[in-house]
């Protein structure tokens, strides 16, 4: 069983709106930074939204940042992503992972295996 496993990608129209959902087994999130990454085709992996331990502060990539929320049900130790007003250029896998600082790719020591979020019409 994976450490991390992210679900609730798929194709959307533009404009349109989808929820992706990570969860762990193995740990408990709200200990950790939790963040959700992209990669398109030809280009390389970026952090789009980060949150931060316990007090689950958050931060977004300018280039998401009004569309997309990330928030943490500890309840049922798992991290969100809500995004909506989505654009063809939002297309790519999109990653979660575990980490310790969100600035920084290299203390992110876990990773998911990805699920695909295509927008098109």
């Amino acid at each position: 069983q994976l450490p991390i496993v992210e679900s609730g990608g798929g194709l959307a129209q533009p404009g349109g709106s989808l929820t992706l959902s990570c969860t762990s087994s193995r740990f408990t999130m709200k200990e950790y930074v939790i963040a959700y990454f992209r990669q398109a085709p030809g280009q390389e992996r970026d952090r789009v939204a980060c949150i931060r331990r316990v007090r689950g502060s958050v931060n977004y990539a300018d280039s998401v940042r009004g569309r997309f929320t990330i928030s943490r049900d500890d309840a049922n130790n798992t991290v969100h992503l809500q995004m909506t007003a989505l654009k063809p250029e939002d297309t790519a896998v999109y990653y979660c992972a575990r980490g310790q600082y969100c600035t920084s790719i290299k203390t992110f020591d876990i990773w998911g295996p990805g699920t695909l979020v295509a927008v098109s019409s």
